[in-house]
């Protein structure tokens, strides 16, 4: 692919070089740049990828991003304002912006997304679908499943999950979105069709300073979902018993499905029975009641069961699939498992 086709959805501020030259792949790890590569320099926590410019160089890159601009005999230069921005934009040109035709589904909050994730993962299953699951404990759909370094990987890392995922048939796609990678923007060009918030509480205050600003990234889910998806039912669902709920309610543009044990949440349980051999209730929701059983424990997991329910509503999944689906789920790997 040429560079100029990759950079068409990218802003830049200044080029040096061909815009022609032919791209055999990307990298923002100098030491995974081969011959023919484009390299991204971008900022990290620790380590920022201007500072290793020269060894991309030297190890073939024919062309490089970067949010400075070199001139001068060498590859093409590219300067942008936001390189983090411009890696998702080019990433997800490179890969054929391969969620077209995906459902992709984002859950986001301090606890609470693993376990969501495994429900809804078993919903569409149930369903008769093929889900893939970007989270904690794995990466994995039909045929393939590997440990996962990140919960939510750089942009690149991630379009070519999807890439794999589209080419082996995949049609919905749940992600668990740390808040470190909506800081970073590494779903900057990800188009949810549902995003899930399930709460807030005291964590990764050594990142983001206060709890202010860690809920400012996880917001950054919910807003311009409708905008970003360009079209059709897209939703946002909500944990109305967190505090902080209405704060996103707010500001995103998206349908808003609210759940909980608040009485005036669109997706609710009543008649419920804990025990420690499992949860059982009833869910009340706009498309009717009905009961469901689990074999999770406590009472935080019928919180997760609901918003898994609210999200698997959203996604047109009948209430009696969803049914099948909770059932179906025994246990998830490392979360209150019994011995």
């Amino acid at each position: 692919m040429r560079l100029g086709q990759l950079l068409e959805d990218v802003t830049i501020t200044g080029m040096d070089g061909d815009p022609d030259v032919d791209i055999q792949g990307i990298a923002y790890d100098s030491r995974r740049v081969r011959p023919g590569y484009l390299f991204v320099a971008i900022r990290g926590h620790a380590m920022d990828g201007h500072a290793f410019i020269d060894q991309a160089i030297e190890n073939g890159a024919s062309a490089v991003v970067a949010e400075t601009l070199r001139t001068g005999p060498g590859p093409t230069s590219v300067r942008v304002a936001d390189s983090h921005e411009a890696l998702s934009a080019l990433a997800a040109a490179y890969f054929r912006h391969p969620y077209a035709g995906m459902g992709l589904v984002g859950i986001t909050g301090t606890n609470g997304k693993t376990t969501t994730s495994y429900l809804l993962e078993s919903i569409l299953v149930a369903a008769g679908h093929r889900p893939g699951v970007l989270g904690t404990v794995t990466y994995r759909y039909p045929g393939h499943v590997c440990p996962a370094p990140v919960t939510t990987p750089e942009s690149l890392d991630l379009m070519e999950a999807f890439r794999k995922m589209a080419d082996h048939g995949v049609t919905h796609v749940v992600m668990e979105v740390s808040s470190h990678g909506l800081d970073q923007g590494r779903v900057r060009h990800c188009p949810f069709r549902v995003a899930v918030f399930t709460n807030l509480s005291r964590d990764h205050l050594d990142y983001h300073g206060s709890m202010d600003d860690y809920l400012k990234a996880k917001s950054r889910l919910f807003r311009g979902l409708a905008e970003k998806a360009g079209g059709g039912p897209v939703h946002a669902v909500i944990n109305f018993d967190d505090p902080r709920a209405r704060d996103l309610m707010e500001l995103t543009d998206a349908e808003i499905v609210t759940y909980g044990l608040n009485e005036a949440s669109h997706v609710r349980a009543d008649r419920v029975e804990l025990s420690r051999n499992g949860i059982s209730a009833r869910i009340v929701t706009p498309k009717g009641p009905f009961e469901v059983r689990s074999s999770l424990i406590g009472d935080y997991n019928l919180s997760n069961i609901l918003a898994a329910a609210a999200a698997a509503l959203s996604l047109g999944i009948t209430p009696e699939t969803i049914a099948a689906g909770v059932v179906q789920l025994q246990g998830v790997p490392g979360r209150l498992e019994m011995v």
